[in-house]
């Protein structure tokens, strides 16, 4: 009876996250897995950090935004299948 609207909203989701997996290997954060399990070993002074830039602010929008746009498209999932049930 839900199985369309629940297959449906798992393809969403699978869809959303190959493309934001594409998105990754492309920009190159994936390279260097030789370097990165030698960074715990790395005796370094700490740095301050780099101030954000204006791509890295509107990132952390983007992300915060479908992270609500997913929770709500959860939460109208629930409430559809509870009133419709």
């Amino acid at each position: 009876m839900y199985f369309p609207y629940f297959a449906s909203y798992i393809l969403i989701g699978f869809v959303l996250s190959l493309l934001v997996f594409l998105w990754a290997l492309n920009n190159g954060q994936f390279r260097e897995q030789q370097r990165a399990r030698f960074l715990p070993l790395e005796d370094e002074p700490d740095r301050a950090p780099a101030p954000t830039s204006r791509i890295g602010r509107l990132e952390t929008w983007a992300l915060a935004l479908l992270a609500v746009a997913g929770l709500l498209a959860s939460a109208a999932m629930l409430v559809y299948a509870l009133i419709n049930g």
